[in-house]
């Protein structure tokens, strides 16, 4: 018996020779298994669409408010906000509509064809109002910069406005030339776009209205260049008073030429005028000139100068005149989807009508029946030793 154990134990001790020699060695118990990996789920990717002018003379313009709007979508999305119980990540779809109402048209399909769920734009009035109805159509709803009353006077349940309407800015620089500028006899040209035409229409009905003289009513295009016609014959009215009704590109240097010809009018014009680029194409021919913006001076928004740093600091430049309007108008947008919990247009559009919330630029953003914000005042600029001064806030 004790020779059989020997053996059987000189055979174990054989095999595991065997073993090491060809390099394997004995099984080992198995480990416990570790657990699997919990699985992220990716959020759900809410496209939103954004269109403006990005290349031309009105670049700046829409690169401002592109901005606003990027600031405000890098500040949502770092906050892993849930919507629907999903996690969301917004992406913007941006589009140049180089201030072109057909091409302002051709945009917004292609942005309804990308099935975005909200519309930041378009900038120009005349732009955002062909483009409202296909937004419309869609069932998409849009937040525009426009300021002509034509583009909410149509009846789309889907526009709303990131700025108050040229009624009202019209409205007070009628009122402010005849009574605190004391102008004898205006003169009016206007660009022919929808908001250089509806703003110069609304300064001129607030003129009369005031009792104030028009003796001269003018037009030229986005595109001139060369004004001096029209400021022979407003010199030859004796005009002491010219409004423009257009952007800064030919504002400076309309009002250039007008000193060129020795026409010594007060110039005023809207909020397209109030930005460095007018000051830089006028040259010292600009000192003088008024204008007028919607709301507050940044320094006095309810978030003003907190924006300001941060815009300095994520793009390197100055707040000029659009990005805080574009700021609030991309948040409004998403806390009514949050408030409607779902980013679905026809879900959150009711929430969207019955925002009221304090943002950078007010302290309650709120829209009435058609759309148009309720409350906002005009600061009226003039430019004094090369910069824009506040001259005075009216209608807050």
């Amino acid at each position: 018996m004790k020779n059989k154990v020997l053996i059987h134990c000189s055979m174990l001790a054989l095999a595991g020779s065997l073993l090491a020699a060809c390099g394997k060695e004995a099984p080992k118990p198995a480990a416990s298994a570790a657990p699997a990996p919990v699985a992220v789920e990716a959020p759900v990717a809410v496209k939103l669409g954004f269109a403006a002018p990005l290349t031309g003379p009105q670049a700046h313009y829409g690169k401002e408010m592109q901005n606003g709007i990027v600031l405000a979508l890098d500040e949502i999305n770092a906050e892993k906000i849930k919507i629907g119980g999903k996690a969301v990540k917004f992406e913007l779809l941006s589009e140049d509509d180089q201030a072109d109402p057909k091409q302002g048209a051709v945009v917004a399909q292609k942005l309804a064809d990308a099935k975005i769920q909200g519309m930041l734009g378009h900038f120009n009035s005349g732009t955002s109002i062909p483009a409202s109805r296909v937004y419309a159509e869609a069932g998409i709803p849009q937040i525009a910069m426009a300021t002509s009353p034509q583009y909410t006077a149509q009846g789309f349940k889907t526009t709303f406005r990131a700025m108050t309407s040229d009624t009202q800015q019209g409205g007070v620089m009628g009122s402010f030339a005849v009574g605190k500028l004391q102008a004898k006899a205006i003169a009016i040209i206007d660009d022919r776009t929808a908001y250089g035409q509806g703003l110069a229409d609304e300064f001129e009905k607030a003129v009369k209205a005031a009792g104030g003289n028009v003796v001269k009513r003018e037009f030229t295009n986005d595109k001139a260049v060369d004004f001096r016609a029209i400021l022979t014959s407003i010199k030859k009215a004796n005009a002491d008073l010219i409004f423009f009704g257009g952007a800064d590109a030919q504002g400076g240097t309309m009002v250039a030429q007008m000193r060129e010809l020795g026409v010594k009018a007060q110039f005023v014009g809207g909020e397209m005028l109030k930005s460095p680029k007018f000051i830089e194409l006028a040259g010292p021919s600009a000192e003088g000139t008024i204008a007028s913006l919607a709301g507050l001076p940044l320094d006095k928004m309810p978030g003003g100068p907190g924006y300001a740093t941060k815009y300095k600091a994520k793009f390197n430049a100055e707040v000029e005149i659009y990005s805080p309007y574009s700021y609030d108008a991309t948040r409004v947008m998403v806390a009514a989807m949050q408030r409607a919990d779902s980013t679905e247009p026809a879900k959150y559009l009711p929430e969207l009508a019955k925002t009221k919330q304090a943002g950078i630029t007010s302290a309650n953003i709120e829209y009435d029946e058609k759309g148009d914000l309720k409350a906002g005042g005009i600061t009226v600029y003039q430019v004094q030793k090369g910069a824009w001064v506040v001259l005075e806030t009216a209608g807050m």
